[in-house]
């Protein structure tokens, strides 16, 4: 019967899954493969899994419920195995490289903080406040000058005053994050975010992290929203 893999724990760990089904049509209970020091948290499925709501919810709520007790590698949605046997082939394959990450990874969590120009006309203003250039190219074309090369050349100005602004104030933003995170990870970020940060944070540094997104917050400009999910599963640093 094939496989779905949620996630791989270590020695100790309580693996709590009483009343836990996994994904599928027809779920089935969550359960463990063990070798030595290493448990797979797997269920059994009878079809190819697909990113429905449903399932992804499910594999969702099996790492957390397990990372509620213990560390563990979190495994990305739609890992499967043909069965038990490959499951414990490459647990016994990848001992060393598992139990080391397991390590580095106890007592931490990963937070994802993104920002967003949430009022691009606020930033337009200010950039015409500040910009001599940008805003004589305006004040001509609100002129009525009729020469097409005016929008073209106002367009380009403010698009570079845009990223320059945003990589400036994401880069200000991590730097005042990055001092409470063990580790981090910064992603090309998908409009309209300007910044897409991942930090591998102590539990012991949580506090402080929260607190400094917190004041973060309270002092952004005009028109930026600051986001922070977590604690998650550490699947940026599994590898």
């Amino acid at each position: 019967m094939t496989l779905y893999v949620y996630a791989i724990t270590g020695e100790g760990h309580p693996h709590r899954l009483d009343g836990l089904t996994g994904v599928g049509s027809r779920p089935t209970p969550v359960r463990t493969v063990t070798v030595g020091p290493l448990s797979a948290v797997v269920s059994e499925v009878s079809e190819d899994i697909r990113p429905k709501r449903r399932d992804l919810q499910t594999h969702q709520e099996v790492q957390e419920r397990l990372m509620a007790d213990a560390v563990i590698l979190p495994l990305q949605f739609g890992y499967l195995a043909p069965d038990d046997r490959a499951v414990r082939q490459v647990l016994e394959e990848n001992a060393a490289a598992y139990l080391a990450a397991l390590g580095r990874l106890e007592g931490r969590a990963e937070y994802h903080v993104r920002a967003t120009r949430q009022d691009e006309d606020a930033l337009l203003r200010r950039i015409l406040h500040d910009s001599p250039e940008a805003r004589a190219l305006n004040e001509r074309m609100r002129a009525g000058e009729s020469d097409p090369q005016l929008p073209l050349a106002l367009g380009e100005l403010v698009a570079g005053e845009v990223r320059g602004r945003d990589e400036a104030l994401a880069a200000s933003l991590a730097g005042e994050l990055l001092p409470y995170a063990r580790e981090h990870v910064t992603r090309p970020p998908a409009s309209p975010d300007f910044l897409n940060l991942s930090v591998l944070v102590d539990g012991e540094d949580e506090d402080d992290f929260l607190a400094a997104h917190a004041r973060l917050v309270k002092d952004l400009e005009e028109g930026v929203e600051l986001r922070l999910n977590g604690p998650l599963p550490p699947y940026s640093f599994v590898g």
